[in-house]
């Protein structure tokens, strides 16, 4: 390993404790070390404005910057247990190959304020792709709701309730993650602040040009306090985690579903031969193994998320034990995305078994529409409905789910789906 950044003459490392200090960095930071270096050339450029390096020393160390970064991408550079974190190999290689330009890199910069940037710069591409993936699948939903409905039980309780159908299903969903497209922009707006230039909380006693790093990295704004830039970390990872786990916990209804239906009990869709399985003994069975772990995936959010709240039970100011934080964030996020990324393709070509569907709707299934009818015509609604639920069996006498789903005229439901509202509001994304 090359020489800690914080290496102090007359000091002895133990090679044991190095390891444990640096645990993952160094692997997680190829996740993030891309945007290290933009923040870096920012860093220098702002450097440069207040003469604390040379146009010609400015120049150089960019130039420096992108041969690595272009480097790292073909790797040809490998970031590797050669290196503490990131942070240390992108100075190293400066010095390496400029000296004193390279040493002079981190004037006015912590290693606090370095993770960060790059965080939260990987980050705000993490919200944009979670946006696009939401935003897709309410596009699919949508489509697919537009198309002639299908007769299908509502459920309560897991027990045949009243008539739906596979468009209410399908709008169900879409509004869903369109409401999910629009938490991922909300949030990143929230964390659209630019920390670099904070240094390790407590600011610098130079001039830093930090509205031009902030214009420079496409911040929205400069997140003005040293003490909250720190406070922020963490806060800031929760709450992406949170806008990823909404998008999750419906994913987890919609994968249920979907496991229920698979069900030869119920029969209702089929899937595309790509999202099922085999068993390594039963030659019979194709499984929903894609369904199953999408239905699972939230679990990886989740703990994620706690971990990460775990970790912030500490005071004001820098606190080591936020590094553990760097590999909750990453398998979390990544996790959620990954999962989002299937969904699309899947529910655009699932297949509904519409005579499985219709056999399993009961006669008693009608007793609400017959209720509802008595009370729009003068009869108390509790009256009504006790005079439903005796007849319940006979309640679907010269009854179909097509009559009970015309007749549904309430804003969303039956045959009013209301499409057009929904297709405007997730329109609204693109302005």
């Amino acid at each position: 390993m090359t020489q800690p950044l914080w290496q102090k003459s007359g000091i002895q490392i133990d090679q044991r404790i190095m390891r444990f200090l640096a645990g993952d960095d160094v692997v997680l930071d190829r996740e993030f070390f891309l945007h290290d270096i933009a923040a870096s050339k920012a860093h220098v450029e702002g450097l440069a404005h207040i003469g604390v390096v040379s146009a010609d020393e400015a120049v150089a160390l960019k130039r420096e910057l992108d041969a690595l970064a272009e480097d790292f991408s073909a790797g040809t550079f490998v970031l590797d247990e050669r290196y503490e974190d990131g942070h240390s190999a992108i100075e190293a290689r400066l010095t390496e190959r400029l000296g004193d330009a390279g040493r002079r890199v981190h004037t006015g910069r912590s290693r606090n304020d370095q993770v960060l940037v790059a965080t939260r710069l990987w980050l705000k591409e993490k919200l944009e792709a979670l946006e696009t993936h939401c935003r897709a699948i309410a596009q699919v939903c949508l489509d697919r709701a537009a198309q002639p409905a299908i007769p299908l039980p509502g459920y309560t309780h897991l027990q045949r309730a009243v008539v739906s159908s596979t468009g209410m299903w399908f709008a169900g969903f879409a509004e869903g993650f369109i409401d999910n497209a629009y938490r991922a922009r909300g949030t990143r707006e929230l964390i659209d602040a630019n920390p670099l230039g904070t240094a390790a909380g407590y600011g610098v006693n130079l001039p830093l040009d930090r509205a031009h790093t902030t214009t420079a990295l496409g911040f929205a704004r400069m997140q003005v306090s040293p003490i909250y830039a720190q406070l922020s970390r963490g806060k800031y990872e929760i709450a992406v985690l949170e806008a990823i786990g909404a998008a999750m916990l419906d994913l987890r209804r919609l994968a249920w579903d979907l496991s229920l239906f698979t069900t030869a009990e119920f029969g209702f869709v089929s899937l595309p031969p790509e999202y099922t399985t085999g068993s390594s003994i039963m030659p019979n069975k194709r499984n929903p193994d894609v369904v199953e772990l999408l239905r699972a995936s939230y679990a990886s959010v989740a703990a994620a998320r706690t971990e990460i709240e775990q970790l912030l039970s500490l005071p004001t100011g820098y606190q080591r034990d936020l590094q553990f934080s760097k590999g909750s964030i990453f398998h979390g996020v990544r996790h959620g995305l990954m999962a989002l990324e299937l969904v699309p393709d899947l529910l655009a070509r699932l297949d509904w078994n519409e005579a499985a569907m219709r056999q399993a709707i009961e006669p008693a299934m009608y007793a609400t529409d017959v209720a509802i009818e008595q009370a729009a015509a003068g009869v108390p609604f509790r009256d009504a409905y006790r005079a439903a639920a005796e007849a319940a069996a006979s309640a679907g006498a010269g009854r179909t789910p097509e009559q009970s789903l015309t007749q549904r005229v309430s804003p969303g439901s039956g045959e009013s789906l209301r499409l057009d509202d929904l297709r405007a509001r997730l329109g609204r994304l693109d302005v």
